[in-house]
């Protein structure tokens, strides 16, 4: 009987708090939104700030109680970031950096810093797959002599949203669906697109995601960047505005999404197997770390505010100086010990680098230790092996769940005299922590700066800076993903915001949906307040920049500078048996003086017989891999591994699909017969990326040549290939 008293109780209470719910909805058409316990939210855009461009205040209480029930939603994989591989390694700074800031591992150059990064995919779960078109995580943990020092970044330089209050709302949105976890690492869907098209502060970020920048060929070869404007303090307290940027070595290097999707089902953990291989090889990733840095005097000289994180400061403006090298030189030895308890926070800063009052970086210095009392059980996360400093640690800190360290003594406070007063604050001179006295004076307000309200310039600026190649596939990008979308006001939407990017862009998404770009969306501007005029909302700023290209942007116009390097790629000797030898041998040892790596395949496994009897091992059968999984592919001579070769469909279908994905193809002379089964045959002598040489030597230098290029773009304008 008690319990059917008690749910009488509970059914009555639910009935009148919905009783009054109804009675608001049926009187107003709405229901309002409101927190958790009841309260009508007037503003659900903007965390409470100190002033427009002021810094966020602890007592927000919405976004408090918003970000911690995001923060506590998944147990125990990351909610975002769950899918990662890591790596420990060293980094050195060239020069001292003593005029700008005092962090004590940029300016000691004897000095090297152990680090463990840790890059990731951001909206997958940790079983999916590594080739998602997605962010990219980029993570570095600096053990610095002076404490721990997180530089919690992406592949990309900017951000969905402006301000922290939305990023729950934006993860929801690109997570599977609620209603039947559907689709996985995808952001082809109605609940994302539905989000993005009535944001469009996201304009900018889309650009890039929707680019070769968000399927990188390798961890390796792609950039990172530390997204926020933070601040470098000197030792005379003279603040400036410094943007962290990675610069890979080996260059930047994208995949198809053609490919993307066949690696995918080929091998999902192919950008966690291509780092481990590297490392173990002894081939070490490598990074130069670069900063742009901005006079505290010209915070205000740019077409565009410093503290927006939807902008990036481009490279023609403020040029990016490399001051220090990153190497990976270590797999970790457990990877759930390490990479999966590894603990990063934007708030891990040492002295010498301090925060700014970007919004969307004041909500991540709560959200990360917040989400980390999720994940790792408790507040003693920091003394997991992965995440200790390697600085001293004292303080008054006790208990709670999984304490490691054993206090001895009665002391647990400060100020005390039992034990003499220690430990001590730290002074100035003995390198003591102390916060940039930036002057505030501000209303409490729940608003955004005029200056954040330019969505589409740099969007514009993004795509104008792309090849046409690169251009291509953003087109191409989304008409695939809004041809995904089943709801055709959410492609009408996103139109709209492309047109306000770019009208050519606008009208060949719209041709591949066949929609007509609506001329007046009415849409929705969801960073204005009920109560505000919509036409006060104007940006401060003009929609004209400064340039209207950024070389720097493009990944194809970076490699005209860059390294023309064939070092760790991936090469496919495919041959059978009666293969000749030196047509094998010696082009091999030629890819591996320049740094490849050679996988010899064949039908069969275990090793091949060349036509003089020699036994030649096999790495791989064509049945256990693919084109996708390489960045070029060679073909043996040999006359009785040519007639093999000739009837087996699969070692055509390697060569259509590598031609299909702009690869490098070479060929003995007398293996001319096997590309003649293609359908490519047409092109053999027009095509720069396709090399055929009875000179083995001069076969294997304008091979490496032509890897170096690294894809062969114009086949795309061939027309569909069938591969």
């Amino acid at each position: 009987m008690k319990k059917k008293a008690d749910k009488s109780v509970s059914d009555n209470l639910n009935a009148k708090n919905t009783d009054l719910l109804n009675n608001t909805a049926v009187q107003t058409g709405k229901e309002f939104l409101t927190t958790n316990h009841g309260v009508r939210i007037s503003d659900d855009q903007n965390s409470l700030k100190a002033g427009e461009r002021g810094p966020t205040l602890l007592e927000d209480f919405h976004f408090r109680e918003k970000m911690t029930h995001f923060d506590h939603e998944r147990i125990p994989e990351r909610i975002v970031h769950a899918r990662g591989s890591a790596a420990h390694g060293v980094f050195k700074v060239y020069e001292p950096m003593a005029k700008y800031t005092k962090a004590g591992f940029l300016n000691d150059t004897n000095r090297e810093t152990p680090v463990f990064v840790r890059f990731s995919t951001v909206g997958g779960s940790r079983g999916s797959t590594d080739m998602a078109r997605d962010v990219r995580g980029f993570a570095v943990k600096f053990y610095t002599e002076e404490g721990n020092f997180d530089l919690v970044g992406n592949n990309m330089p900017v951000f969905f949203i402006q301000d922290a209050m939305k990023f729950p709302d934006f993860v929801h949105a690109v997570k599977p669906e609620p209603n039947n976890e559907i689709p996985q690492a995808s952001s082809a869907h109605d609940t994302f697109w539905d989000f993005i098209s009535l944001a469009p502060e996201s304009a900018h970020m889309i650009m890039w995601l929707m680019s070769d920048r968000a399927i990188p060929r390798s961890y390796r070869m792609m950039e990172g960047f530390g997204v926020h404007t933070f601040r470098f303090i000197n030792q005379d307290g003279i603040s400036s505005f410094v943007k962290f940027h990675w610069k890979p070595l080996l260059g930047m290097h994208s995949v198809t999404w053609d490919e993307a999707q066949n690696i995918s089902g080929k091998d999902p953990d192919f950008h966690r197997r291509d780092l481990w291989e590297a490392i173990e090889s002894g081939s070490f990733p490598e990074w130069e770390l670069g900063v742009q840095i901005v006079a505290e005097a010209d915070e205000h000289k740019f077409d565009f505010d410093l503290l927006d994180p939807t902008k990036l400061i481009p490279e023609e403006i403020v040029p990016v100086v490399k001051i220090g090298k990153m190497t990976l030189n270590r797999n970790p030895d457990s990877f759930f010990a390490e990479t999966e308890q590894v603990a990063f926070h934007v708030g891990h800063i040492v002295p010498g680098i301090d925060f700014t009052n970007d919004p969307l970086m004041q909500g991540r210095l709560f959200s990360y230790t917040d989400t980390q009392l999720s994940r790792l059980g408790g507040p003693n996360f920091h003394e997991i092996p992965i995440n200790r400093s390697i600085a001293p640690v004292n303080n008054n800190q006790r208990d709670g769940m999984h304490r490691q360290t054993i206090n001895t003594g009665k002391v647990s406070y400060n100020p005390n005299s039992l034990a003499s007063g220690c430990p001590f604050q730290a002074g100035k001179m003995d390198g003591g922590f102390s916060s940039y006295a930036e002057k505030i004076d501000a209303h409490k307000i729940r608003n955004r700066s005029k200056s954040f309200f330019d969505h589409f310039s740099q969007a514009t600026l993004f795509f104008n800076s792309q090849t046409e190649p690169e251009k291509k596939h953003i087109i191409d990008a989304l008409k695939f993903e809004l041809g995904k979308v089943e709801t055709i006001a959410i492609r009408q939407r996103m139109l709209y915001i492309l047109q306000e990017i770019d009208p050519v862009l606008a009208q060949e998404v719209a041709k591949g949906l066949r929609l007509d770009i609506p001329k007046n969306i009415g849409l929705v501007n969801q960073l204005v307040p009920a109560d505000i005029d919509p036409k006060s909302y104007q940006p401060v700023y003009p929609k004209e920049l400064a340039i209207t290209e950024s070389p720097s942007l493009s990944i194809i116009q970076n490699m005209v500078n860059s390294l023309k390097t064939i070092a760790t790629r991936k090469v496919a000797i495919i041959a059978s048996d009666g293969a000749n030898e030196n047509s094998i041998m010696n082009v091999k040892k030629d890819l591996l003086s320049e740094g490849a790596v050679v996988h010899i395949i064949a039908p069969t496994d275990n090793y091949i017989i060349a036509e003089n009897e020699a036994k030649i091992m096999v790495d791989k059968t064509l049945l256990t891999t693919a084109s996708v999984l390489y960045d070029a592919v060679y073909v043996a001579g040999g006359a009785a591994s040519i007639a093999t070769l000739k009837n087996d469909g699969d070692a055509i279908h390697f060569l259509n699909e590598a031609f299909k994905h702009c690869k490098p193809i070479a060929a003995s002379l007398d293996a001319k017969e096997i590309l003649e089964l293609t359908y490519f045959a047409n092109k053999l002598s027009k095509d720069k990326g396709i090399v055929m040489e009875s000179d083995l030597t001069v076969l294997s230098k304008q091979f490496i040549m032509a890897m170096s290029q690294h894809r062969f773009w114009e086949r795309e304008n061939y027309g569909k290939i069938p591969a």
